[in-house]
């Protein structure tokens, strides 16, 4: 079954973008994934396509409008009902590889990427199936970019589109922890040397290393996942 991606914005040129290269671009190019673009201003009500007003109470930037909003994501439920919609924004809650997994175990995604100072509020309350999302706490120019850092998470995780079944597995925050340390060859570079049980050829002292090393990277670099880890293990 085809993944169908839709993206929902104001700038459809920049999809596929670089996820029509490397093993998204082949997936796509197989079929694994769809990827359809949807202009919101093909929306807007008045004839001069107007998709965004002052903010309601003054201050800077522009808003995308809750109508052509509306209609939009309308249009995008008809022809994906099953799919979840996530809306770009910095005031969404932070998406976690839990839901992305979730996510690319569906039929699809409809992705909405807001533009100035955001959505209309009303959206969210007419349309509630709408998950507001956010990338990081940072702010971009666009959701665009969010949209397609999102979409190559799930994308990846499409049966087929990674060569080894456990590359999607042993992970970053697979396990509620940061990935191991990883090396490869030339053993020794600039005098820096593999680790030894790397190369003791003994599986379960390197799966002990490991976990460990993943245990003690999360906790110094990631204090949050680390809090969250100790929690569901007790």
């Amino acid at each position: 079954m085809t993944f169908a991606a839709t993206i929902l914005t104001l700038y459809p040129e920049m999809f596929p973008g670089p996820l029509g290269v490397s093993l998204a671009g082949k997936a796509l190019a197989r079929g694994d994934w769809s990827c359809e673009t949807v202009q919101i201003r093909d929306f807007a009500l008045d004839k001069h396509k107007n998709v965004d007003s002052p903010p309601a109470g003054g201050g800077a930037g522009m808003v995308l409008k809750a109508d052509v909003l509306g209609a939009t994501v309308d249009h995008a439920l008809e022809r994906q009902p099953d799919a979840p919609i996530l809306a770009m924004t910095p005031r969404g809650k932070p998406i976690t590889q839990e839901r992305i997994r979730q996510i690319a175990s569906g039929p699809g995604i409809t992705l909405m990427c807001g533009r100035f100072e955001g959505f209309d509020e009303r959206i969210f309350e007419a349309r509630p199936q709408i998950e507001q999302v956010s990338l990081a706490d940072i702010v971009l120019s666009g959701g665009e970019t969010a949209a397609l850092a999102i979409l190559d998470a799930c994308i990846r995780l499409l049966p087929g589109v990674m060569g080894a079944a456990s590359s999607g597995t042993e992970e970053s925050f697979e396990e509620g922890l940061l990935e191991y340390p990883q090396y490869t060859r030339p053993q020794e570079w600039e005098g820096r040397t593999i680790p030894e049980v790397l190369r003791s050829g003994d599986h379960a002292k390197i799966a002990a290393w490991r976990k460990a090393m993943s245990e003690d990277h999360t906790r110094l670099r990631r204090p949050d996942l680390w809090e969250r880890y100790r929690n569901a293990r007790d």
